[in-house]
């Protein structure tokens, strides 16, 4: 699967003038598999929003090398789905095929075929038909990997995919991160768990508004990059002004 980078080059993302990310370089390169890490409110999903297109660069540019949104599968943190919505687990995970069938396209049996192929390599034989707002976080989650399964997109796009889950799905959504990875799709991932990323994510982007460090993980975990990024978030001003080239230059 021959696939582009993606290039950050001085992106700076801002809620209401008021900068959440500052000036981020660096490129997730094609095929890896990238944690960003970081302390809370670090910026991290703001910047998983903006590589989305869900938020615009304040400042700087991401140049997706020519990706189309349909080359992205991308899980949101669980508190930002409405598991209410009267859906069931089998519609839920066909929604992945959405961009190839289209809104009035229907569910092929082809589809659903897969889509039951997607949710047996997720451990969930015979959920099709249970509703979603029945489901343990855990088996909520097994379905949403079952949907970007069936999506079977390019880059994998995931914002803290195991916080709140037991400790056997993680290890089994881990797997399948590991599959995505060696079939050669790029895996990004929002996660809080050094340890984890530690073990499990070869390169990390330690981000605390700004770059601490971005490259192989154990260097960029290194104990004087994390007091780093821990100094800068215990020093956040929340109502600073947006940043502006003329502005870093006086500083």
């Amino acid at each position: 699967m021959s696939l582009p980078g993606i290039h950050f080059k001085d992106v700076t993302v801002a809620y209401d003038r008021h900068p959440a990310v500052h000036h981020v370089s660096g490129t997730f390169e094609p095929g890896s598999l990238t944690a960003i890490a970081g302390p809370n409110g670090a910026g991290k999903s703001t910047l998983l929003k903006a590589l989305m297109g869900e938020l615009s660069e304040a400042e700087g540019t991401i140049d997706r090398g020519g990706l189309a949104p349909g080359d992205f599968g991308y899980l949101p943190q669980a508190a930002e789905i409405d598991r209410q919505f009267p859906l069931s687990v089998a519609d839920t995970v066909m929604l992945g095929a959405w961009r190839r069938t289209g809104a009035f396209g229907g569910a092929t049996q082809a589809v659903a075929h897969r889509a039951r192929q997607a949710l047996s390599a997720v451990g969930l034989d015979g959920f099709e038909r249970r509703h979603i707002g029945s489901l343990s976080a855990g088996q909520f989650q097994r379905v949403l990997f079952a949907r970007l399964l069936l999506q079977d997109a390019r880059i994998i796009v995931l914002d803290e995919p195991f916080t709140a889950i037991d400790a056997r799905t993680t290890r089994d959504l881990l797997e399948i991160v590991r599959r995505w990875h060696g079939d050669g799709r790029t895996v990004i991932a929002v996660l809080h768990d050094f340890e984890q990323v530690r073990a499990h994510f070869p390169t990390t982007l330690l981000l605390a508004r700004e770059t601490i460090a971005w490259g192989p993980t154990e260097t960029a975990l290194s104990p004087c990059n994390l007091l780093k990024a821990r100094a800068m978030a215990e020093g956040w001003d929340e109502t600073a002004e947006e940043c502006t080239p003329a502005s870093r230059g006086a500083a």
